[in-house]
């Protein structure tokens, strides 16, 4: 066989963008096919609340986009983009004062205490080979590591429950700001692998930032299309896909859907054996999510969390503990953990002068119909007491609406799938290389795959570097 001349990508999220730059820098004629009339699957921006308030439709922070080993690749600068980092990359509120994560790892540990020493000793090997763990941990878990050793002083220690590790901790302010990065997992913070998320999330934060676009999340998706459409591809707007014969003929189609969404692309003819699976295949808790325009900053009663990019709101760590239990137990929690960004105070461009936008959600059971709107405000008003009065405008998405917003977020799950070990294992096949399917030349390449969520690209990377292995 030769190299692929011709391919077919099946939407433009961040994997499928990654996955058509790949191919079109290989010398591949390729063209995208989005559904909606806006590319970037969840990496959207709109004016959704009020005009001239710019908000996030999916992604609002991206500390794996700068951390990815092949976005940092791509001369997406040249395309527009610029990387707001904030002050802080994140506040954790507490009635005592809020824990803060500095950029600095010395500035974090120095302010956590007593817990300071164990802290820097946790995280500095993690941030000194940053790079060479992205390698490791940005690909399918089913592979020959380049770094063993380093893998394995990883594993060992982000194995465990993050409950289990935080009892080495002695102070609340340690033990709630590894609780709010591990709730990241959205699995229950006694479930194993917890402590993984915490670790990789605080070490981006002191080895990247977590960063956002200028202007919004919409200005990464628009680098990436722009810098795809300067290799020379194409990309096609309002054109849903409902099977692959209603694409072109192309040698190679890799698609940036979910396991249920293959099911129907393909309907008829993948192998019982492998659409088993793909049914089988199963999504985490939903989000419920709320956009608010606001006349002023949120009024926290400690003002050093107006320096953080992203807030944990959730209090300590059995707090956190509960509310992240609850929607596994089909349960919206009385008191949520709660995911908040504050990008106009770092970037004004997103708002009218003076004003303000919060990006703020929850985790509901998957699917859930229940409205969690006043949960979620409790949450906030709890360490921004009286925040309703700032309060201009605000746009709910329950779970519903977010998978009619973006078909991949089943039942409003942004992960792409349950994090829990086995399917990290099986995502969604258990395979050495799960990106490939039983029909020929037809790949998967969204979150359901390896290494999972988050806007990193790699998905889309790995899946689109096999397609040429295999063209080859």
């Amino acid at each position: 066989m030769t190299q692929p001349r011709s391919a077919n990508i099946v939407g433009s999220g961040p994997n499928g963008l990654a996955a058509a730059i790949v191919l079109a820098q290989a010398g591949v004629r390729v063209r995208v096919w989005e559904g909606a009339d806006t590319p970037g699957g969840s990496v959207r921006s709109a004016q959704i609340t009020l005009p001239g308030f710019t908000h996030d439709l999916g992604s609002a922070v991206h500390p794996l986009a700068v951390s990815s080993p092949f976005l940092t690749t791509l001369p997406l600068h040249a395309f527009g983009l610029r990387w707001i980092h904030p002050d802080l990359p994140v506040a954790h509120p507490l009635p005592g004062g809020a824990a803060l994560m500095h950029r600095s790892l010395i500035e974090t540990a120095d302010s956590l205490d007593a817990d300071g020493p164990l802290y820097r000793r946790l995280l500095a090997p993690l941030i000194a080979n940053w790079d060479d763990l992205m390698s490791e941990f940005l690909r399918p878990l089913i592979h020959l590591p380049a770094h063993p050793l380093l893998l394995a002083w990883f594993g060992i220690r982000a194995l465990p429950p993050i409950t289990l590790l935080a009892q080495l901790f002695r102070t609340e302010k340690a033990r709630a700001l590894l609780a709010g990065l591990a709730a990241h997992s959205v699995l229950p913070l006694t479930a194993p692998g917890t402590t993984a998320f915490a670790l990789m999330l605080g070490g981006a934060a002191h080895a990247r930032g977590w960063p956002f676009p200028q202007g919004g999340a919409q200005s990464l998706t628009d680098a990436l299309v722009a810098y795809f459409k300067f290799l020379g591809g194409e990309v096609t707007l309002n054109h849903p896909v409902g099977h692959l014969r209603e694409l072109l003929p192309a040698d190679v189609t890799l698609l940036d859907v979910g396991p249920r969404a293959l099911l129907a692309l393909a309907d008829g003819q993948l192998p019982e054996r492998y659409a088993h699976k793909l049914r089988q295949f199963r999504y985490g808790p939903g989000s419920f999510k709320v956009d608010y325009a606001l006349s002023a900053p949120l009024p926290w009663t400690d003002p050093d969390v107006a320096r953080a990019g992203t807030v944990h709101l959730g209090g300590s760590l059995p707090q956190i503990a509960r509310a992240e239990a609850a929607p596994h137990r089909g349960r919206v929690a009385d008191k949520p953990y709660v995911l908040l960004a504050q990008h106009t105070p770092f970037d004004p461009s997103r708002a009218p002068p003076g004003q303000h936008t919060v990006w703020a959600y929850s985790h509901v059971p998957n699917a859930s119909r229940e409205d969690a709107l006043g949960q979620l405000e409790a949450s906030i008003d709890r360490f921004a007491p009286g925040f309703q009065h700032v309060v201009l405008g605000r746009t709910v998405s329950a779970p519903g609406t977010l998978q009619a917003w973006n078909p991949n977020l089943v039942g409003g799950d942004v992960g792409g799938g349950a994090n829990d070990l086995w399917q990290l294992l099986s995502r969604p096949t258990f395979s050495a290389q799960p990106y490939r399917t039983p029909l020929p030349g037809v790949y998967l390449c969204s979150a359901s795959t390896p290494p999972g969520g988050g806007v990193h690209g790699m998905a889309g990377y790995w899946a689109a570097q096999l397609a040429l292995r295999d063209g080859r």
